[in-house]
């Protein structure tokens, strides 16, 4: 088995898009979430509340004929990995253009302004706005496929449309595929646009919180005053590499990929099972080869919603114990759906290698039928550990669990 480690990472979020801004507003103590006026045109949905990047321009050196394909989502991914293979010292390297380099990279859902442009052959009976990139806008694997032929990729193709499991189950297939043997790199991670259909998911099963005139005080995981979750968005991308080829070229090494398992429920679609997020976690970490007891610090999905907090910290509590920090990205930028797994597998490796973790923000009073878990609260917590697990939980009953190591 080979030896996977990252060597670079790019980032779109609501936090800011490279570590030295994400890490000032981390330790600020202060979410991103705020009121969106633009879906007051939409009198039935009863959410306004989300985290959107709203600073987000495509380069200018984009050209028309390089993004005719590329929706929000796309745009986001294109820009996230171009940020990472730089980062990485890839961005011009001829081995990113050959069958060496493979992508692993999802979102929940494709863009949403092409998909209208289709709608309207079923709702008018007209085909008026369809035109020849209107499916490769909307498809939902449009930002892993824009990535391969922006950069040249000839390798595998990963396409995780996994709900809130695509960042990570990118991740988890980039570091399988190395580990065997298959690539020597993988473009790897998640993108998610904004949309209010996704609120509107949210909404209708009454999932999404209604702290519409306090957005600061929203979502609030685990808080036994939760009322739901708040959407965001973005983009990150890892780019994973074989050990000794990154040894070999002199790469900046930020961690090493040494634990991934994926599993499903195989119950219910939107209902969690803690039975399966339990084995997700000891699979995890058997695939390691570590304890539970070698992991210093716990990301957690942390979704704000009653069955999944409840679910997820006691599976957690169950396998890890109650003594190992605890704490989730989602209470600073909401749940970016197909971009958080990625997302906060990179904030976790910075954290790690700078030796703090972020607080759980508007944790005021734990919930008590949650586990008990060391839920980090208040203020940045310093710590210094080897490891740390990173978590997600998706509908459809999908399951993973990711182990980072310090190097």
């Amino acid at each position: 088995m080979k030896r996977v480690v990252i060597t670079g990472a790019g980032a779109v979020s609501s936090l800011g898009h490279d570590w030295a801004s994400v890490s000032s507003a981390l330790q600020a103590k202060k979410n991103r979430v705020r009121y969106m006026h633009e879906w007051d045109r939409f009198p039935e949905l009863q959410t306004r509340l989300a985290s959107p990047v709203d600073d987000f321009v495509l380069p200018a050196h984009y050209t028309a004929k390089k993004r005719r394909a590329m929706g929000r989502v796309g745009q986001l991914g294109v820009v996230a990995t171009e940020r990472a293979l730089a980062d990485a010292g890839l961005l011009n390297d001829p081995i990113i253009s050959s069958a060496a380099t493979g992508v692993a990279y999802g979102s929940a859902t494709g863009n949403s302004d092409a998909a209208m442009e289709f709608f309207g052959l079923l709702e008018h009976n007209s085909m008026a706005k369809i035109n020849g990139t209107t499916y490769l806008r909307m498809m939902s694997h449009t930002a892993a496929v824009n990535i391969s032929v922006l950069f040249g990729t000839c390798g595998r193709m990963y396409t995780t449309s996994s709900a809130c499991t695509a960042g990570s189950q990118g991740i988890g297939y980039a570091f399988e595929a190395i580990r065997a043997g298959q690539q020597t790199i993988m473009i790897a991670g998640g993108a998610e646009e904004l949309c209010p259909t996704q609120a509107a998911v949210f909404d209708t099963v009454y999932s999404a919180s209604l702290r519409n005139g306090r957005p600061e005080t929203s979502p609030r995981p685990f808080d036994t005053q939760r009322d739901g979750l708040v959407l965001g968005e973005g983009a990150c991308t890892l780019i994973l590499e074989e050990y000794e080829h990154a040894r070999r070229r002199g790469a900046n090494i930020l961690a090493e990929v040494v634990g991934f398992a994926t599993n499903c429920d195989g119950v219910h679609l939107v209902k969690p099972n803690p039975i399966t997020m339990k084995q997700v976690m000891q699979d995890a970490l058997a695939s390691a080869g570590v304890n539970a007891a070698d992991i210093g610090y716990i990301s957690g999905h942390g979704t704000a919603t009653l069955q999944g907090d409840l679910a997820e910290s006691i599976a957690t509590q169950e396998v890890m114990g109650s003594h190992t920090p605890f704490s989730a990205l989602k209470s600073y930028i909401g749940h970016s759906l197909g971009a958080c797994g990625s997302l906060e597998a990179w904030t976790g490796i910075q954290m790690m290698r700078e030796n703090w973790f972020i607080p759980n923000l508007n944790l005021d009073e734990l919930d008590p039928n949650c586990g008990q878990l060391d839920y980090i609260v208040g203020d940045v917590r310093e710590i210094k550990t080897d490891y740390f697990m990173s978590n997600n939980f998706a509908f459809g009953g999908i399951n993973t669990s990711l182990i980072f190591r310090r190097v």
